[in-house]
Order: structure tokens, then C-alpha cells, then sequence
């Protein structure tokens, strides 16, 4: 069995928890043992985090996970104003901020207008990058300081959907290797408050759609997995 499976991630799953379990369902399937079937996915989803989870599923697909990773992502975000969290979602600790001020529409429609197009990013300390060889969440959660180098991203788009203070919703399209905490956390400075992403939904990879994607639950069988598999 081999191909490509796109899976609606629910919230409080790490991305590993969903291989992790189309892992077992093909291995059994295929009367191997989980540590011998080849399932990998083409990049991470936050815990908090649903949507949109790229799978691949064989030999042959699993090698190309670094190819596809490059692809660009859109986002369905909601961003809390008036406070911040210490990991920039909802799993941190929330405070906060001191005599925030509350934008109008109007600034929050310019503020998404100054982060289109290629702007630098800091990634988050709680993230999967490694810092000196270490993933650099493991080092903020032993308290270490953890200094990450500023990178180049693009935001191809940002469209307001929503605005009822203090929360704004918002639809984004932007390369790989963006992260929307930082770059709610940035909008909210240029907002002069506070902000962090409250709930996150990915909605396409490349042109893999979440309309495509299956649910993961306990009543998924493998006759569905194989038929909602996919080619590259």
C-alpha cells in the first residue's frame, strides 16, 4: 500500500499521533510490524492546531516528504488581542497586557496590509527548530535562553474575515517555513498590544485540499485509507 492520504488533524493530536495510527492500521493490513511500515507526513501541525495533515505512505512517497514540506500553506487563524502566551497559543501560559489598546477595523486592515509580501521572521523559541543541535522547545522548557536567528518568509496573502474585540479572524496564504504564531504576535505589536493565535486551521498544502481530507477517528478502517489514497 502506498500513496499519499490527506487527514483533517483534530485538535489535541500531535502530528506523530496521527502517523502513528494510520501506521498501525496498514501495518496490520499488511501483517508487518508498525517499525516496518513507512508512513511519514510533509510537515507539523501545532497540538492546538486542525486541518490539513499531508501523509505519505510507502517507500517510494515517504522519500519525497522533503520535497513536498517546501509547498505553500493557507490558514484559517484567530487572533486574541489584549493578551499574550508565553508559547503563543493557547497551551501557554496567558497574560494579560497592561492599558491594551482596542484597534478599530480599520488598523487592523492595515496592519495585515504591512506583513504581505517577503517580510523576516523570528521563529518562535517553542518550536521544532534545532538550536545547537537541540530542538529549541526542549531548551524553553528547561528554562534555557534560546536565541533564534531571523528568517525570510513570504506572505502572499492576508484577508480579514472577522472583527469583534478582542478577537479577529483571519484567512492567510504564505510559504513554507511561516509561523503564524510569531506572525500574530508581530501584528499585534504593530497594533500596540498584545496578541497571541487562539485556534488555527489549515486548509490547503500545495494544491492538497482539507475538502479531500478523512477524519481520523476509531471507526476508521483501512478499506477507507486505501481508497482515499492519492498519487503524486
Amino acid at each position: 500500500m502506498q500513496g499519499v492520504l490527506l487527514v483533517d488533524k483534530p485538535a489535541g493530536w500531535t502530528s506523530f499521533d496521527v502517523v502513528n495510527y494510520v501506521r498501525k492500521l496498514v501495518a496490520a493490513a499488511e501483517g508487518k510490524k508498525p517499525k516496518n511500515t513507512k508512513v511519514g507526513h510533509t510537515g507539523t501541525l501545532d497540538p492546538f492546531a486542525t486541518g490539513l495533515l499531508v501523509l505519505l505512505i510507502g517507500k517510494e512517497y515517504t522519500k519525497r516528504a522533503g520535497e513536498l514540506s517546501k509547498l505553500d500553506k493557507t490558514y484559517e487563524v484567530t487572533m486574541q488581542l489584549g493578551a499574550s502566551s508565553t508559547t503563543g497559543d493557547p497551551e501557554g501560559e496567558i497574560i494579560a497586557a497592561v492599558g491594551a489598546s482596542e484597534p478599530s477595523q480599520e488598523e487592523i486592515k492595515a496592519a495585515l496590509m504591512q506583513f504581505v509580501g517577503e517580510i523576516e521572521q523570528i521563529p518562535p523559541a517553542f518550536s521544532a527548530i534545532k538550536v545547537n543541535g537541540q530542538r529549541a522547545y526542549k531548551l524553553a522548557r528547561a528554562g534555557q535562553e534560546v536565541v533564534i536567528e531571523p528568517r525570510k518568509v513570504t506572505i502572499q496573502n492576508l484577508k480579514l474575515d472577522a472583527y469583534h474585540y478582542p478577537e479577529v479572524t483571519f484567512m492567510t496564504h504564505v510559504s513554507s517555513g511561516t509561523y503564524i504564531r510569531t506572525l500574530v504576535e508581530d501584528l499585534g505589536k504593530a497594533l500596540n498590544t498584545a496578541a497571541y493565535t487562539s485556534a488555527l486551521r489549515r486548509t490547503t498544502i500545495g494544491s492538497f485540499s482539507l475538502d479531500n481530507a478523512i477524519t481520523i477517528s476509531k471507526e476508521l478502517s483501512i478499506e477507507t485509507v486505501a481508497s482515499s489514497l492519492q498519487s503524486l
